[in-house]
């Protein structure tokens, strides 16, 4: 813990974190495909940006390189991409992080808003954190799991059905 100087005068910042212990609060912006997640990663006001596979070990090697950033409040947002993002999520959620899964349309306004042309992953990655960060979007909850796995019978058996239309 540091020791406050009572002779000297403090940023609010640098005097916040002093005071808390210096507790970083970290905003994570992903990109989910299909195969990858870009991610980028905002602590105080510097962006970190990584990839990782769209799979478990992916979504570890996330975990252990946010540890290793010192993170202690995590932050996380995406954009709703359906099967693809929601392993993520729930992932993170399971993991105690606050995950918010947000309605692309509501990303592509902040973009118009900031006047961002870049349409990489990369630069997506980042938009999605500096929407984190800057409108606090609502946590996500995932359904629960007999619900989940519900789903995934009705998708597999319509996907059989189809298969067998053919």
């Amino acid at each position: 813990m540091y020791k406050v100087d009572p002779n000297k005068v403090y940023p609010a910042r640098e005097f916040f974190n002093i005071r808390i212990g210096a507790m970083k609060i970290g905003f994570l912006g992903v990109d989910v495909s299909k195969l990858t997640l870009d991610v980028a990663l905002i602590i105080d006001e510097k962006v970190k940006c990584k990839e990782f596979s769209n799979k478990q070990e992916g979504f570890v090697a996330l975990e252990t390189w946010i540890e290793r950033q010192g993170v202690s409040d995590l932050r996380a947002c995406m954009e709703a991409t359906g099967t693809y993002s929601l392993a993520l999520a729930t992932y993170l959620h399971e993991a105690g992080q606050k995950v918010s899964v947000v309605n692309p349309a509501k990303i592509k306004g902040f973009a118009q808003c900031e006047l961002a042309r870049v349409k990489t992953d990369k630069a997506d990655a980042r938009l999605i954190a500096r929407y984190c960060q800057r409108m606090t979007p609502e946590p996500w909850k995932p359904k629960p799991k007999h619900i989940r796995e519900m789903q995934e019978w009705v998708h597999r058996a319509e996907a059989l059905q189809g298969m067998m239309q053919q």
